[in-house]
């Protein structure tokens, strides 16, 4: 790939004392894409969860090329929440959907409980039709600030019933324990939402194959119990990809008149990186390109369509390049198969079998020290994804968030209102705008 970016800043006419710089018609042609002041009749909101510019970089060396929204970067953002410099999802989401700041592990919320609208809410308000999609439970953090007002993130059981309150037109994802009723002692919601949902006019649809013959306006979509498979074992289920999912909703959501707001997720990237596992993060950061690709798509033949991406905050504090190495070798990513999780789930209870397991799910040939390291680990996930992130020099500061600002992408009409240094709470606020709607927070 090095020397495919020499090449395009030869062509992009600029190289400096052997550095090449990558300025290719491709981003002068989304420069002019984005140009325009155009009516906004639609709005897709994309939000790859703890995605940073570590992350965009380690992705765009492990791709090969640029994703499908590099080019239409636009500047950064600041993710503070309330009550800490260093905000989790619940907050960092609240904000990116309400307009308000609030307490690390609320939800749509103020710090003193009061409810607050969500951009969601103003796009119901103004007839458009609206939908979550995401690779978590659907009643996680992210999404659930959107159609959903709790104080505490972990009560995915009242965050369900309240998207349909909200009339929230299409929900894919995981999370179907939160929507059926269920043994005594388990995550029980009040009666039976897919049922209620069905008498009401939504589609159920629980496969890949239901999903992609779904032709309703209104979708409920449930593909996993709890969470949905990380990218690298989707192969193994019968769910859908991020991308088709995107997809659906999109088709389903275009069908009214008025117009729609759609939020799609990449939710796992957040979880690979507190579990600093490198091949999930970026198995889940290509889910998420694809589902990006599919909506600017839709979004450049509709012509009338904003497309946002921006993460939420920094997860593991990603780094591009590790251990004193002036290299960083994404490549060796492309052959890991399985999450760490996995890998460390196929051990047995002497671990005498580390080096059969890690390497045939990863194709290196493991050192001694490695495989000492993982047989001796107090935790064995974190070890074997330390040996993987080592070999690609991929290194990581902590297991929880940083508070580092964040790129911001957008691709359409009045796509420049997101331009410079932002925080998170201008994001909803620009989008009400840019669709010419109410928006009080």
């Amino acid at each position: 790939m090095k020397k495919q970016l020499v090449i395009a800043a030869l062509v992009g006419g600029l190289v400096v004392s052997g550095i090449s710089v990558n300025v290719t018609m491709d981003h002068a042609e989304a420069r002019k894409d984005n140009a325009h002041n155009g009516k906004v009749k639609n709005v897709i909101y994309m939000i790859p969860d703890g995605y940073s510019a570590a992350y965009a970089t380690n992705y765009r060396w492990f791709k090969g090329e640029d994703s499908s929204f590099d080019p239409y970067v636009k500047g950064l953002i600041k993710t503070y929440s309330a009550d800490t410099e260093v905000t989790d999802s619940a907050a960092a989401g609240t904000a990116m959907a309400t307009g308000v700041k609030t307490n690390n592990g609320m939800v749509g919320v103020t710090p003193d409980g009061k409810e607050v609208d969500s951009i969601l809410d103003a796009a119901e308000a103004a007839k458009k039709s609206t939908g979550l999609v995401a690779t978590s439970t659907i009643t996680h953090a992210t999404p659930a600030v959107f159609g959903a007002s709790v104080a505490s993130r972990g009560d995915e059981s009242s965050i369900a019933p309240q998207y349909f309150e909200n009339d929230v037109d299409v929900l894919l994802g995981g999370g179907r324990d939160y929507f059926v009723s269920l043994e005594e002692g388990g995550k029980q919601p009040a009666g039976n939402l897919v049922e209620a949902a069905q008498n009401d006019g939504y589609e159920y649809v629980t496969s890949r194959e239901e999903l992609l013959k779904a032709k309703s306006g209104k979708l409920l979509g449930l593909f996993a119990d709890d969470a949905m498979a990380p990218e690298l074992e989707r192969g193994e289920t019968d769910q859908p990809s991020l991308a088709e999912m995107t997809d659906i909703a999109i088709q389903a959501l275009k069908k009214d008149k008025d117009g729609f707001f759609l939020m799609v997720e990449g939710s796992q990237i957040d979880w690979a990186g507190h579990a600093h596992d490198a091949a999930w993060a970026m198995t889940d950061s290509q889910a998420f390109d694809e589902a990006v690709a599919a909506a600017l798509e839709f979004a450049k033949k509709d012509g009338n369509t904003l497309v946002v991406v921006a993460g939420d905050h920094d997860t593991g504090g990603m780094s591009v390049g590790s251990n004193s190495v002036y290299d960083v070798k994404t490549e060796v990513l492309h052959d890991v198969t399985a999450t760490g999780d996995f890998m460390a789930a196929q051990l047995n209870e002497t671990r005498n079998n580390v080096e059969e397991v890690v390497e045939a799910h990863t194709g290196f040939d493991l050192t001694a020290a490695e495989i000492e390291a993982i047989a001796s680990a107090e935790n064995p996930v974190r070890a074997i994804n330390t040996v993987v992130s080592d070999r690609a020099l991929i290194g990581w500061t902590t297991g929880a968030h940083t508070g580092t600002d964040l790129p911001i992408y957008a691709y359409g009409p009045q796509s420049d209102l997101f331009t410079g240094l932002l925080d998170n709470t201008d994001i909803p606020k620009h989008m009400a705008k840019a669709m010419k709607i109410k928006f009080p927070n």
